[in-house]
């Protein structure tokens, strides 16, 4: 399926005693960019989350939020970190001995201390592997996302593309008119100058006016670019800059038809057809 690189989600889960909630969020990036808004207790695990995304997306800017809450039950397990206390007691114990006079510290300034509370598995986030699962739910929906907005902007191309061809149909239909009219005009030029119509005179100016607005390679060309593009709809995946690479040569073509033209229709045509290249190409700008 084609995706977007546009889509949102977000998941909770248990992990130990703590719930996460994950938001993923991404819009369109050149490449690949993540950051991220982590809670203190998880930038260890940034690495890890990191390779998670790099596995299942290919381009975007992609935030991904983490946040935490303790659950009740374990509000009512937060104990005290021992090797915390172990360490303030030294502390302690050498800082009277050269400081008689100093102060003991009060069961206040031990609770206060960095680090001292919340020892216990109660509020901490554990179990890699847990967090991992949930971040792949959370991926799963980020997925889902972006390919239903894929979806939405390949319809779109779709629907340009159709008008396109259609566009292309009528310029070559328009052709042998405008062929036909400019003989007529040159042999009407040359009867008015020379009395009579120069056969030979007419056959050279006309195959030189022909071979001048002669566009069937463009729209050949132009015909099975939109081949191409319909096939990389069909086919998926990662397809942005394919596509945007053909809404370029889709572009040039277009340009030589408007080069060569020598009617208003087929300047019409042009334009046209550029108009939908580039609302084309706004959208594609969104596909991974």
């Amino acid at each position: 399926m084609i995706s977007s690189m546009t889509g949102y989600a977000t998941h909770t889960a248990t992990v130990g005693n703590v719930l996460v909630a994950i938001d993923l969020r991404s819009v369109n990036q050149r490449y690949l960019e993540i950051s991220f808004r982590l809670p203190d207790e998880l930038r260890a695990h940034e690495p890890v989350i990191r390779e998670a995304i790099v596995q299942r997306l290919s381009r975007g800017k992609v935030e991904c939020r983490i946040s935490r809450t303790p659950l009740p039950e374990a509000a009512l397990n937060i104990g005290l970190n021992e090797a915390v206390l172990e360490s303030l007691e030294n502390w302690q114990i050498g800082v009277r001995k050269r400081f008689p006079e100093a102060k003991p510290l009060s069961v206040a300034d031990i609770i206060q201390w960095n680090g001292v509370l919340g020892s216990s598995e109660g509020g901490q986030v554990d179990g890699t592997p847990e967090l991992l699962a949930a971040l792949e739910a959370a991926l799963n929906d980020l997925i889902a996302s972006r390919r239903r907005e894929g979806d939405k902007l390949k319809q779109h191309i779709i629907e340009r593309l159709n008008q396109a061809e259609a566009l292309i149909a009528e310029a070559a239909n328009l052709l042998p008119g405008i062929l036909l009219a400019y003989r007529e005009k040159l042999a009407n030029r040359l009867r008015e100058a020379l009395a009579e119509a120069d056969t030979q005179r007419l056959a050279q100016e006309f195959a030189l006016f022909a071979q001048k607005i002669d566009v069937d390679e463009e729209l050949s060309r132009f015909a099975g670019h939109i081949k191409e593009v319909r096939r990389t709809l069909e086919k998926g995946g990662a397809a942005g800059k394919r596509l945007d690479f053909l809404m370029q040569e889709m572009n040039r073509e277009a340009n030589t038809l408007g080069s060569k033209s020598v009617s208003a229709d087929t300047t019409r045509i042009s334009v046209e057809l550029k108009v939908l290249i580039e609302q084309m190409r706004e959208q594609i700008q969104n596909i991974e």
